[in-house]
């Protein structure tokens, strides 16, 4: 049997399907895509966007196919999976990218924050994930990227919901992949750095190495070409610094971490007004 790892889709396999894809990352790979020769299905909220990426694409050598939905309704995306399947052909290679990014102050959390987070991030690619490797599992093959996050590597200041979504999705692609092996589905996980996107512009915090989106899109996209691979991660220089954190006893891991981000210098936080207290307790 061949190694599913090895396996490398391409457009005569199939279509791709992309969730996220509105904007960011998930926008500019589908366009790199259909540059290729791709059909591209799309998936985000927004069907407008959508149907604007389509016509920017429309001098393409592939096609964008426009599936508007919101990840975390399960009906909707087993109802995608159908539709491009019986429209468009056998899913080949799938990106799933959509996700949120909502800060979290850890003197003041909010709960909604992590329940959005929680239910997009992990619940949304869920909702995605299962009727496409059940369609995947039915063709004998496929390949699927999980998009995470280096902050699913270790603790980041403002990034407690982020960051344990995406630390669960790096646990949910290892711990699948010895089961899609059997079946000839090859499975990746996409850990970027920090990327020029809206939810990034207000991190309080230096971002080391911050990529533009067309540049982390260009290496999403080599990263899905290249045999082997369980992890696409970028840029490397940094990625395997924050890798390389994780081997430190806990206390230096805090002190460089503290350090580097600023927030060994803050303060104590300023007392909240006591309605703010109270409404934050009910």
């Amino acid at each position: 049997m061949p190694n599913p790892s090895d396996f490398v889709a391409t457009p005569d396999d199939g279509v791709a399907w992309i969730t996220g894809a509105s904007s960011g990352i998930g926008a500019a790979l589908a366009s790199k895509l259909a540059g290729k020769g791709w059909r591209v299905a799309v998936t985000a909220r927004s069907a407008d966007d959508l149907r604007a990426l389509a016509e920017e694409c429309a001098g393409l050598p592939g096609k964008i196919l426009v599936h508007p939905g919101d990840t975390t309704d399960e009906a909707r995306m087993a109802q995608i999976v159908a539709d491009i399947e019986a429209d468009a052909g056998a899913i080949a290679l799938a990106v799933l990218n959509a996700g949120v990014y909502l800060p979290v102050d850890g003197t003041a959390p909010d709960l909604r924050a992590f329940q959005k987070s929680f239910d997009v991030n992990l619940g949304g690619t869920v909702n995605c994930l299962v009727p496409l490797l059940e369609a995947m599992r039915g063709h004998g093959r496929g390949q699927v990227a999980l998009v995470a996050s280096v902050a699913g590597y270790g603790g980041l200041p403002t990034s407690a919901a982020y960051g344990a979504t995406k630390a669960g999705l790096i646990n949910l692609a290892e711990a699948l992949k010895f089961d899609l092996d059997r079946i000839g589905v090859r499975i990746q996980i996409v850990s970027p750095g920090f990327v020029d996107t809206p939810a990034t512009k207000d991190n309080p915090f230096p971002m080391p190495h911050l990529m533009q989106v067309e540049d982390a899109a260009s290496r999403l996209h080599d990263g899905l070409k290249r045999r082997g691979n369980f992890e696409i991660t970028f840029p490397r220089r940094f990625t395997w610094q924050l890798k390389a954190l994780q081997l430190l006893p806990y206390r230096w891991y805090f002190a460089l971490l503290g350090r580097s981000t600023g927030w060994s210098k803050k303060g104590p936080p300023e007392a909240r007004p006591r309605d703010t207290v109270a409404e934050a307790a009910q």
